[in-house]
């Protein structure tokens, strides 16, 4: 079966073409600063044949031409990895979330009206995906279009994990809840550990310009830093986290409208918002080796909620088998690695120092109490998988 999985964003596109089930890629795009109609990026890899390009100074003024784009050079010309687009079957989304709608689901009007109806928890990846959707239903009519929500690797967390302290009406009412996103990337990593034991808990960190961690056993999702919304858990690129609701009444007294305090919230808040630097880990990084004391405050916030979140879920789980990092920072970032292990000593966690600098699979020394492991983010593939094992 073909299947194409797409990943969009506010000016991106992402998609990848898979041959299920042999988890076989076939092909890859990319389209940059959607939305532009000179300085658009446009990248195609046919992966059978190994040719590939990548073509700046583009005209991409909106998803529609993005999504044409991708499926010419999918099917048409020497380079195309199909001989018609119509032998897609599939199309799986990274999308986040909809009402009522926390597995992986058909994308028909139901499922797209719930995300509608909770566009306000997710406005910015949700006005994407609704837009995508429809130009790609338009595209490929003859394929089934399917959601494989953020949330779906977290429907199991069980009830008093994820129930929040309000009155009990308003979760049945309104579905107040801890959701969890990131599913597709933690779920991967429970399908890694899951192909070498039966039995184990791991505590996987997605550690990018959003971030999350997640607690798993035997497969399963047991809790998550994240809520019900995405400005939640730790601190991210732009993202507040944890933050105490009472702050918006209060802020609103302070003069700031709801506009500016959403702002403050979901894009100048986070490492950016701390060391007044920049949202990106690297820029911080090095404001703090020059003694800029924000961005070192930046970085220590950052690290202890790794580390929070890390040892409440080494109770959850009766222990730690397995602790994982992926995403952006979570493979490329030694220093990050080091600094959350190195407060993980009362664990038992010992780091491989060679190994860590050098971003090796197993990066934990041979007495270290728990198997540190980095394992590169892979959320495409396991939405291939759900996308194909969908009845």
């Amino acid at each position: 079966m073909k299947i194409l999985v797409c990943n969009a964003g506010s000016t991106s596109l992402k998609f990848k073409l898979y041959d299920m089930p042999e988890c076989k890629v076939l092909a890859t795009g990319k389209v940059e600063r959607v939305g532009s109609v000179d300085d658009a990026i446009f990248g195609y890899q046919n992966c059978m044949n190994g040719f590939e390009e990548e073509l700046s100074k583009q005209s991409i003024p909106d998803y529609q031409v993005g999504v044409a784009r991708f499926l010419q050079e999918l099917a048409e010309g020497k380079n195309a990895a199909l001989q018609d687009i119509a032998e897609i079957e599939r199309v799986g989304f990274k999308t986040v979330l909809s009402k009522n709608h926390f597995g992986v689901h058909e994308l028909d009007e139901e499922t797209v009206q719930g995300m509608r109806d909770w566009f306000a928890l997710a406005p910015v990846h949700n006005a994407a995906y609704l837009k995508v959707i429809e130009v790609v239903k338009e595209a490929l009519p003859q394929a089934k279009l399917v959601g494989v929500f953020e949330t779906a690797f977290h429907r199991d967390i069980p009830l008093e994990r994820k129930i929040y302290g309000v009155p009990y009406e308003w979760y049945e009412k309104y579905g107040i809840q801890r959701l969890g996103y990131h599913g597709a990337s933690h779920g991967y990593i429970a399908d890694v550990l899951g192909s070498e034991k039966k039995e184990f808990r791991a505590v996987s960190c997605h550690l990018g310009g959003s971030a999350s961690i997640c607690a798993i056993l035997n497969g399963k999702s047991v809790d998550t830093s994240f809520g019900m919304s995405l400005e939640t858990g730790l601190i991210h690129a732009n993202r507040v986290g944890d933050m105490d609701p009472t702050m918006l009444c209060f802020l609103k007294q302070q003069g700031l409208t709801d506009e500016e305090v959403l702002e403050g919230y979901q894009k100048k808040g986070g490492l950016l918002g701390i060391s007044g630097v920049s949202n990106d880990l690297r820029y911080v990084f090095e404001a703090a080796d020059q003694g800029n004391q924000r961005a070192e405050l930046a970085v220590d916030v950052f690290v202890n909620g790794i580390v929070h979140y890390i040892g409440a879920f080494y109770l959850d789980l009766g222990g730690l088998d397995d602790l994982v990092f992926t995403a952006g920072i979570g493979e490329h970032s030694p220093r990050i690695r080091r600094m959350v292990c190195q407060k993980l000593a009362p664990l038992g966690v010992k780091l491989e120092e060679a190994a860590n600098e050098e971003n090796q699979s197993v990066i934990s020394s041979k007495d270290s109490n728990v198997c540190v492991r980095v394992i590169p983010a892979n959320e495409e593939l396991g939405i291939a998988r759900r996308t194909y094992e969908m009845q």
